[in-house]
Parts: C-alpha cells; sequence; structure tokens
C-alpha cells in the first residue's frame, strides 16, 4: 500500500538522504512544509512516498527520531521543526500511537510535534538529492555518513545496502 508522510527535523539534505536509503521508499521529495497555528511557518522537511507493506510507517518514523536531535529543544527548531505531518485523522492517531510507543525507548522526553501537513515548497533542483550527488563533500561525511552508517546498524533490514556500499 502506497502512503506518503512528510518528516521535518534537522537539515533537509541530511533528512533527504536518510529516507533516499531506505527499501520501499519511493520518492523523497525535499523542500519545506507548512503546518498551521504556531507552526504555520515553512520549516525544511521532505515528503517520503512509501510502500507501507516494505517499509511500515513505525520504521520510518524511530528512523526519523533516531537520525535528528528528536529530544533537543535548540534556537534553530523554527528552521529545523521537529515533526511528523499528517496527511488525514487516521495517520495522526496513528503516529501519535507510535510516538508514545517509541518513547519508552528514549532516555529524555521526544520533542518531536504531530502536525497537520498545509502546504509544501520545494527546494530549487540544484540542491536536491544533495547527498548522493556529493558524497564526497565535508557536509555529507561529517554530518549524513553517520546517519547512514546508523541505518547500517540498526535498521540493517530496511537499509538500501546497495547505496551504501561506499560506507565500508
Amino acid at each position: 500500500m502506497i502512503q506518503k508522510i512528510a518528516f521535518g527535523g534537522g537539515c533537509h539534505w541530511c533528512t533527504e538522504a536518510v529516507f533516499q536509503s531506505l527499501i520501499g521508499v519511493k520518492n523523497v521529495a525535499q523542500g519545506w512544509v507548512q503546518s498551521s497555528d504556531d507552526n504555520a511557518t515553512f520549516s525544511e522537511a521532505v515528503i517520503v512516498i512509501f510502500d507501507a507493506s516494505t517499509i511500515p510507517l513505525k520504521v520510518l518514523v524511530e528512523i526519523h527520531l533516531r537520525t535528528h536531535k528528536s529530544t533537543v529543544q535548540h534556537s534553530m527548531r523554527e528552521k529545523y521543526r521537529s515533526a511528523i505531518y499528517y496527511y488525514d485523522q487516521s495517520q495522526q492517531e496513528e503516529v501519535s500511537t507510535i510516538l508514545t510507543e517509541l518513547q519508552a525507548s528514549f532516555d529524555d522526553k521526544i520533542i518531536t510535534q504531530t502536525l497537520p501537513f498545509v502546504a509544501f515548497k520545494a527546494s530549487r533542483a540544484a540542491i536536491t538529492n544533495y547527498y548522493y550527488s556529493n558524497p564526497q563533500k565535508p557536509f555529507c561525511e561529517q554530518f549524513i555518513n553517520p546517519k547512514l552508517k546508523l541505518l547500517l546498524r540498526e535498521f540493517s533490514e530496511f537499509a538500501a545496502k546497495n547505496k551504501l556500499l561506499h560506507l565500508d
């Protein structure tokens, strides 16, 4: 079953690379997501189209939480809002349940919000697919490679190992 969800937390180059490196993920759109009310500003995020029969939403949520600072408030939270953006009420309920279940495996309180998806502005083409276009760049080696190595270590069943051979 093909579904979509949006994730925000850190730099969208990092978030894009993480989700592009998973089996069952059909597409990752990098850009900025807007929610509502206090979160009506656009914040860096990605939209993930995935096959839930290959990679469950719970796995995607856990990967998201483990690959950005999901338990830390910091001064850049408006630009890098820690959030999962849902598309309908049933998805909101599912994500809320997943976050509650996963809290037990974290020492600190998860600050990631569950927010309604309102709008999306895509990044300019020159910076999309950033990691896989520039894996040797210092930014990629310093910030993205550790997240991808975490996928191989802790989520190997879902890692697209053929895309990550260069990390060995």
